[in-house]
């Protein structure tokens, strides 16, 4: 079960109280104060995990609570700090707490403070003066914060598979890695998400996402459309495929179908259309004989796009997609490390 979003409650350890001891010892009178001060408390942090992919344990287990200080004891004896607790994410975790973020994880083994323990009270150790040798008051252990936060997940993939409902994402997701979604024959198969690794021999492993099928007003909430959106952010390409299950493939239809989902991601975020784009025309096995793809292909192209044709079912395109896949990101990547180079230079 994928889950992506989620509240849970968090409390750090409450600071131990510090001590009013006196030194008792055969032979020493008047020894003095010597109670110890209070421990510390827990804190709570949060760490990405990359062997996590969802927040589905948080359904369960929404309460954490770090140890809290032991008190002091005499003879200056300092009580044991209160044990921390780190609650492990999936990277591209979103903290929030009241609507404002505190935290975005993004990168595996980054780790936040999310809640801080108390500090452990005084002993009276440390009230003694002149005019008070033998101070009988203490401080109580300072109290941990409490809070109650938001974890927003948005996956974070090198690709991400993007199209109406019914277009083929899961199958290619399925034939491209070792992945093994949902396919069926209708529509909205794919409820959430789902994540496969894609190896090659000249690029390391790519990590693919299969976005769940958008629909007219996803940017406004219709189909959970937001939801799944938000995903789409993370990835560096995305890979839009448009099929007919017809098998009519007309033009008109086909650039419908893929202007229909751009709308919908300008309408979520502009950022999204800048974002390298390759488009796939899926399904060739159903075009109908004497048909060609010429007019589809021609009309995307009169809109700037450049398309594959392939059949995810059969395999057929996929050598070819392959190699696109691999050579966008080599230029995205290039244009990063420019990128970078140019901001480090600037600082």
């Amino acid at each position: 079960m994928f889950v992506d979003y989620v509240q849970i409650w968090v409390k750090a350890g409450a600071g131990g109280n510090g001590c009013v001891s006196f030194r008792r010892e055969k032979h020493v009178p008047r020894g003095g104060p010597n109670g110890g001060d209070g421990g510390d408390g827990g804190d709570v942090y949060c760490e990405a995990n990359a062997s996590l992919y969802t927040l589905l344990d948080f359904k369960f287990h929404p309460h954490f609570t770090a140890g809290r200080g032991k008190h002091g004891k005499g003879k200056n004896c300092r009580g044991k700090n209160g044990e921390d607790i780190v609650i492990k994410v999936p990277p591209g975790t979103i903290i929030r707490h009241e609507a404002v973020q505190i935290a975005d994880l993004t990168a595996n083994g980054q780790r936040v403070l999310i809640a801080r323990g108390g500090k452990g009270g005084r002993g009276n150790q440390h009230f003694a003066t002149p005019a008070n040798r033998a101070p009988r008051i203490a401080d109580k252990g300072k109290p941990a914060e409490e809070k109650r936060l938001t974890l927003e997940l948005k996956l974070i993939a090198d690709i991400g598979l993007i199209g109406l409902p019914n277009s083929g994402k899961s199958t290619l997701l399925s034939k491209l890695s070792d992945a093994k979604p949902k396919i069926a024959s209708y529509p909205f198969t794919t409820l959430h998400p789902n994540l496969g690794v894609m190896k090659t021999d000249k690029f390391r492993p790519i990590v693919l996402a299969d976005i769940p099928g958008l629909i007219e007003g996803a940017s406004k909430g219709a189909g959970l459309g937001d939801r799944f959106l938000r995903h789409i952010e993370r990835t560096r390409v995305l890979v839009h495929l448009i099929a007919d299950d017809q098998g009519h493939f007309a033009p008109e239809d086909i650039c419908k179908k893929y202007l229909l989902v751009i709308q919908e991601l300008r309408a979520y975020s502009e950022m999204l259309v800048r974002k390298p784009q390759i488009v796939l025309i899926n399904k060739i096995d159903l075009l109908e004989n004497g048909s060609s793809l010429d007019p589809a292909s021609n009309e995307l192209r009169n809109l700037g796009i450049d398309s594959i044709a392939i059949s995810a079912k059969e395999g057929w395109g996929l050598d070819i997609l392959t190699s696109r896949i691999t050579k966008t990101l080599e230029e995205v990547q290039r244009d990063e490390a420019e990128q970078s180079q140019q901001s480090s230079q600037r600082v």
